[in-house]
């Protein structure tokens, strides 16, 4: 080939229409130089080199790198490219498809995440007797701060802290002076807004307490309202009495809690108030509507202040008949004017009047409005309306169609007189079977007006009393000291602590003796002199320091058993089933449909004991595992379950697997009980609703 048919060929090739590839252009203005100087020559118009065209366009036409933009579309036409791209592309879309309906699925499945307020214990503090910060003996806001880790330590995110509203104290505080301010006692608003601050760092809740159906006689309203000033004139309830010489006429035969006539005449208006406790605690007239909304302003202060939730107390007592006729005699042969005791009248007129329920719904309303922001729900609970009507207790929960409190208090455990085993399983059964369908129970042992457990029952039983607490469905309330199984101090030493201070009921102080946090003087409650109250005698060796290193304490124990309810399914939300009873042992299973794992309860309330268990439940495996016991040596053993040793006070948890709960088997069915259903899917390890 010559030369000069070589410098011609690429133009040759352009003039076929192949392809022209820069990359072996080695100098654009050379190759303009070129075909400058050889113009003049004639251009030939076929390739002289022996190269077929066809099969050289035919390489040229096959995917490279780098291939610009017009080579590439020519490619992305071809069949084999594009069926390729349209298979993938259906593939992703009908992935995301599947992905959605999943998703839509499982959330319409999955059953309602359980609330903070039922995920946790609640732990009950009254301020004036957890902890001392400033040494003038009493317990305050910095020193509950000072002790949040104890509350972290027992795997309990919950505090609800009794009343530490502005208050002369001459009723422990629960009839508030102010209800926007804090007393001097237990700090400042400022020592307030740290507290909650510390509490939310370390992911806890705060519940507070809110009486609303009196106020201190020091109250502003009350001044006001005595005076007749303004929209206050009314904010009590007032009634014409007759008041000679030292004796009064009251209004009506009406008797306070406390004893003696609910009238109270006031030197200043020359009237008479109305008091369903002391007389230094007038009540509010809720028929009023301005007291209602005073009210309603008070909750969204603290609400606002970033508080979590509310127990109201005394709700009972919210309204009163206005037509103030006496109430029945509960022994009409009794001559009325000897009538002076609270229990000596039916409280017809001065408790649970309608229109009461309407009061604590819009309660609730107003709580409502500050629950919209995600996991920022304001829980609500109240007393019970009547410690032995059932059916009126149950009516603080509300309807299906109306809430009103999450919970009413449960006071069941706690007055219990005689205790057996059959005597719990009564309590536990009578509110599990009142309960409105749907509805959340709680428990407790222990509340500042109640002697403790070890006091009320006996220290042997501390123990199984808390397996109790943190095994049944619900929501456990523990009052302080009770995981340590502090006692009641004599009512000896209180009368001779106070013996200088104002005038109180005394039979309520025994169970308000400081916290005994270490073997210290003062049992570390306070760096002082003194406390408010005597420290108990045993704090030595009853206190929460000693008993972190003793692997078989109360405090440990209850620290395993709170952490079992946090960590297992079926303590959590499943099933509980009453397998058997009798004077000593009380025995329930807790199940989740799906899950083959199951725990019993065998608690000893009685004495020494031995159950076949076997023989109750036909389908019960022949041995179990002790998941916890009250005695620590015995966690990890196997037993019989044919023959079910307990001795007195001594609790078991058992585990064992079984593909038959008990909760499905037809002779058990009337005694099984669940709150929030759920079951478990072991193949996609989540819960779901309809099984």
């Amino acid at each position: 080939m010559g030369d000069e048919e070589v410098k011609n060929l690429p133009m040759e090739l352009n003039e076929k229409g192949g392809v022209e590839n820069n990359g072996f252009v080695q100098n654009e203005a050379f190759d303009e130089k070129e075909t400058n100087v050889n113009s003049q020559e004639e251009i030939p118009k076929t390739c002289v080199i022996g190269v077929s065209p066809a099969p050289l366009e035919e390489s040229a036409l096959k995917p490279y790198a780098g291939m610009p933009k017009e080579v590439l579309l020519k490619f992305s036409g071809q069949a084999r490219y594009r069926v390729t791209r349209e298979i993938l592309f259906w593939l992703i879309i009908a992935s995301a498809v599947m992905l959605v309906c999943a998703t839509i699925a499982i959330i319409a499945l999955s059953p309602k995440c359980l609330d903070w307020w039922q995920a946790s214990p609640i732990y009950q503090i009254y301020p004036r007797s957890f902890k001392d910060s400033d040494m003038d003996g009493n317990g305050d806001l910095k020193g509950i701060q000072e002790k949040l880790d104890h509350i972290v330590y027992l795997n309990i995110k919950n505090i609800w802290i009794t009343s530490f509203y502005k208050s002369p104290l001459k009723d422990l505080g629960y009839g508030a002076e102010d209800f926007y301010d804090i007393d001097p006692m237990f700090g400042s608003m400022t020592d307030f807004e740290n507290l909650i601050a510390a509490i939310h760092d370390r992911g806890l809740k705060l519940i507070m307490d809110l009486i609303p159906n009196h106020t201190s006689d020091k109250h502003r309203w009350f001044q006001l309202s005595r005076n007749r000033t303004g929209k206050y004139t009314d904010y009590y309830v007032w009634h014409d009495c007759a008041q000679a010489g030292g004796s009064l006429t009251p209004p009506n035969n009406w008797v306070s809690v406390y004893g003696n006539s609910s009238w109270q005449f006031d030197d200043v208006r020359k009237q008479c108030y109305f008091h369903q406790f002391g007389k230094e605690q007038p009540d509010l007239n809720f028929h009023n509507p301005a007291v209602q909304q005073e009210m309603h302003d008070i909750i969204k202060f603290w609400l606002g202040k970033g508080i979590d939730g509310f127990s109201f107390s005394t709700v009972k007592f919210l309204l009163e008949a206005t037509h103030l006729r006496d109430e029945p005699q509960v022994n009409k042969l009794q001559r009325p004017e000897d009538i002076t005791a609270y229990s000596e009248l039916y409280h017809d007129y001065t408790t649970t009047q309608v229109g009461m329920h309407d009061l604590l719904r819009a309660f609730r309303h107003t709580m409502d409005q500050f629950s919209s922001e995600p996991g920022r729900y304001r829980f609500m609970s109240s007393d019970a309306d009547d410690k032995e009507d059932t059916e009126a207790t149950m009516m603080y929960y509300g309807t299906s169609f109306i809430q009103e409190t999450d919970f009413p208090f449960n006071f069941y455990l706690i007055n219990l007189k005689n205790l057996s085993g059959n005597s719990v399983f009564e309590a536990v059964n009578s509110w599990m079977k009142n309960m409105p369908e749907g509805k959340w129970p709680n428990w407790a042992v222990g509340n500042p007006g109640s002697a403790r457990i070890s006091s009320r029952i006996g220290k042997e039983y501390v123990n199984v009393i808390n397996m109790l607490l943190l095994t049944l469905p619900g929501t456990p309330i523990t009052y302080y000291g009770e995981e340590i199984g502090m006692e009641n101090i004599a009512s000896e030493e209180v009368r001779k602590e106070l013996m200088s201070s104002v005038p109180v009921i005394i039979q309520t102080f025994p169970e308000k003796s400081p916290m005994q946090w270490d073997g210290k003087f003062n049992a570390g409650f306070t760096e002082g002199n003194s406390s408010w109250l005597p420290v108990n005698p045993d704090y030595e060796s009853v206190n929460v320091e000693i008993q972190k290193t003793r692997s078989n304490s109360s405090l440990n124990l209850y620290r395993e058993l709170s952490l079992l309810r946090n960590t297992e399914l079926p303590l959590q939300r499943g099933w509980m089933c009453h397998v058997w009873n009798d004077s000593n042992v009380f025995v329930y299973v807790r199940e989740l449909d799906g899950l083959d794992r199951v725990f019993m309860m065998v608690l000893n309330f009685g004495q020494e004991s031995t159950t076949d268990l076997k023989a109750v439940v036909p389908n019960l495996p022949s041995q179990a595992f002790i998941r916890l016991s009250t005695n620590f040596g015995n966690a990890g053993k196997v037993v019989n379950t044919q023959i079910v040793k307990t001795d007195m006070g001594e609790g078991l948890v058992l585990q064992y697997k079984t593909e038959k709960p008990v909760h499905a088997m037809e002779a058990f069915q009337e005694n099984c009980f669940v709150a929030e259903k759920a079951c478990y899917s072991p193949a996609f390890n989540l819960l779901y609703m309809n099984c």
